[in-house]
């Protein structure tokens, strides 16, 4: 593949190809198959970043090639979501003797992180709000995806509808936001009140938090999609990567060129 790299750059050099094309091929590079895995290792220069791992159902020696794959590109750091304590532990010590790759991981979101995050590259805030305090580990896995991928994350905690005056309290972190992410489970009524505050795209986020008739979930998600407010989108229940990473990419459009 590198090879073929070298191929690619020598013919815009002499002028065989243009740059644009150049930059097309590129993007449509293909993956590396370690058998196990295909790994979009062109992802970044799609997307503007590499593909996540996915931690659940993956063994940690799968994670560590994978990452350890995805590294070699030298497209920067790796996030692993879903990923329990036992498997970053055995992550981590795989990569403890390279000192140019930290590992850190978030247990009480259960995300870990392999190198460096993106530097922060853009103005807007994205922030991140709850319900209540039982969806912290989904609004901390949508936090910590987004000051991944280079966003400033302002995080508003424990401001459900049944204390309204307490999200009221946050005006100014509301109204000066980028893009608003808005977490809870329950009855899922909070999505609707920050949409009808909000100057801005608002991510719905349904938790499974709640007693039985919340039907883990359903009933959040439910509600969200039938929010009465402009602007309300809604991602699957306990989805915080899912809101974190689209935040991301609507803080970012300012910038796209």
């Amino acid at each position: 593949m590198k090879s073929d790299l070298k191929k690619l750059l020598e013919d815009v050099k002499e002028n065989r190809i243009s740059i644009d094309e150049a930059i097309l091929r590129i993007k449509k590079e293909p993956f590396e198959d370690i058998d196990f895995a295909k790994v979009d290792a062109h992802r970044k220069h799609r997307q503007g970043a590499n593909e996540v791992i996915y931690g659940e159902g993956k063994t940690s020696d799968q994670i560590v090639k994978i990452a350890e794959t995805l590294i070699s590109y030298n497209n920067g750091g790796v996030l692993i979501t879903r990923i329990s304590k036992e498997k970053a532990d055995l992550v981590g010590k795989n990569f403890e003797s390279q000192k140019d790759l930290e590992w850190k991981y978030f247990d009480n979101c259960r995300i870990g992180i392999l190198g460096n995050s993106h530097p922060v590259d853009v103005q807007g805030n994205i922030v991140v709000v709850t319900g209540g305090t039982s969806d912290i580990p989904v609004a901390e896995e949508a936090a910590v995806t987004a000051e991944f991928l280079g966003n400033k994350v302002v995080r508003i905690y424990d401001v459900g509808v049944s204390g309204l005056h307490r999200l009221l309290a946050h005006m100014d972190e509301i109204m000066g936001a980028s893009v608003i992410i808005a977490i809870a489970g329950m009855e899922g009524a909070l999505a609707s009140v920050v949409g009808g505050l909000a100057d801005c795209p608002v991510i719905a986020v349904p938790t499974s938090v709640g007693y039985g008739a919340s039907f883990e979930g359903l009933s959040a998600l439910l509600s969200m999609l039938n929010s009465c407010a402009s602007g309300v989108t809604v991602v699957n229940i306990d989805n915080g990567f899912g809101a974190g990473y689209s935040a991301s990419m609507i803080n970012h459009m300012g910038d796209a060129k």
